[in-house]
């Protein structure tokens, strides 16, 4: 676990492209921490308050893959190079695994980043164990792998390079046009049907984008991302995630159709989910950016959770119950038909593992020197 301490446990407003207003406790800490106004808060001014740098760490990974059980997933393992996601996209469902290295799932999530240099490295090791067998692994499915830190880590490329020595099949899921960086080696794996990429669109308006997910790529980007990598030959989908009932649900139809048009051929949809701290995260952000429609937004949410703001049970999480959710399943449905689109979902059930074979292990004879 690295050392440090959180910031302050509340700040008074947004910062200059941060998703998060607020830096809840830690929810494994025996102290909390609450606001408390002194009378002098009203003498801040909000916009005089400085960006919050975001800071790098150092993890040891103890393992690269990851793997799971869950029904609602289409693959059961995944590599994630970085803890935090510097997005900021305030309804990130990952947000709450911050608080298992000790920092906040709030402002501390996308400000304090843990990166594992050694991944690669250890991956490679972990593919060349005896009785490996080799399914479908998901880049991305916590922690966005080509948020900015990436340009100049370059852990995600490395992650591909290992995958594509290998002849090991991977997905990824991001909101970066960053992944067209790597298009060299993703034509190549898309040649030997080892790859799909699924760039998530959650909005084609830029304002609200930006208010939702800060330093995520604009919507038009995204587009253009699944455009450039249809193009080179990539399999490309859209998901439009998260569905935000009374906020961007009205756009899952354009979403669709332009992501369509650019090139996409498989599509998605989930429901916002908001467990632990999201919830009231989520609720300080909706009331103070889209006041005036705060409790509608609230109140459907609660429709598509039975009275509650999220419910955790296999198969519903990310599709909720209710009549608003299934009209909500009904329209995906209807649009993805009409455009022809197939399931995001299964997209890695369609990748070949048979192509997969350890490459000759360069350091293998330095290690049987050791032992003479």
């Amino acid at each position: 676990m690295p050392d440090g301490s959180s910031v302050s446990a509340l700040l008074p407003g947004a910062r200059k492209g941060r998703g998060a207003l607020s830096n809840p406790p830690v929810r494994y800490e025996s102290t909390a921490r609450e606001a408390f106004d002194d009378g002098w808060a009203g003498l801040a001014d909000l916009a005089d308050l400085p960006p919050l740098p975001t800071t790098l760490l150092k993890e040891r990974a103890r393992s690269a893959l990851s793997y799971n059980e869950s029904p609602d997933l289409g693959f059961d393992r995944s590599v994630n190079p970085y803890r935090g996601c510097e997005h900021g996209c305030i309804y990130c469902y990952a947000r709450p695994s911050h608080a298992t290295v000790g920092y906040s799932p709030g402002l501390d999530f996308e400000t304090r980043l843990l990166f594992k240099p050694d991944l690669p490295a250890l991956l490679e090791k972990e593919l060349r164990r005896p009785g490996y067998v080799p399914r479908p692994v998901a880049l991305g499915s916590n922690t966005d792998p080509y948020q900015p830190i990436e340009r100049t880590l370059l852990l995600t490329r490395q992650v591909l390079e290992v995958l594509e020595r290998f002849g090991h099949p991977v997905t990824i899921v991001t909101k970066s046009a960053g992944v067209l960086r790597d298009l060299d080696i993703l034509t190549r794996l898309a040649k030997r049907n080892l790859v799909h990429v699924c760039l998530s669109v959650t909005t084609l308006d830029p304002a609200l984008a930006r208010r939702m997910e800060p330093r995520a790529a604009s919507p038009l980007r995204r587009l253009q991302a699944i455009q450039a990598l249809a193009q080179a030959g990539v399999p490309a989908g859209v998901l439009a995630a998260p569905m935000i009932p009374g906020l961007n649900d009205a756009e899952l139809e354009r979403i669709l159709s332009e992501s369509c048009k650019a090139g996409a051929t498989r599509a998605g949809y989930v429901l916002l989910r908001l467990p632990l701290e999201i919830r009231a995260m989520f609720e300080e952000w909706v009331r103070s950016h889209v006041p005036d429609r705060a409790a509608r937004i609230l109140a459907l949410i609660r429709e598509t959770r039975g009275g509650a703001m999220y419910d955790s049970r296999f198969g519903i999480r990310q599709t909720g119950t209710g009549a608003y959710a299934d009209m909500l399943a009904r329209r995906f449905a209807l649009a993805a038909g009409k455009l022809g689109f197939g399931n995001s979902r299964v997209a890695s059930q369609g990748l070949d593992c048979s192509q997969f074979a350890p490459p000759p292990d360069a350091a293998a004879p330095a290690r049987q020197l050791e032992l003479l």
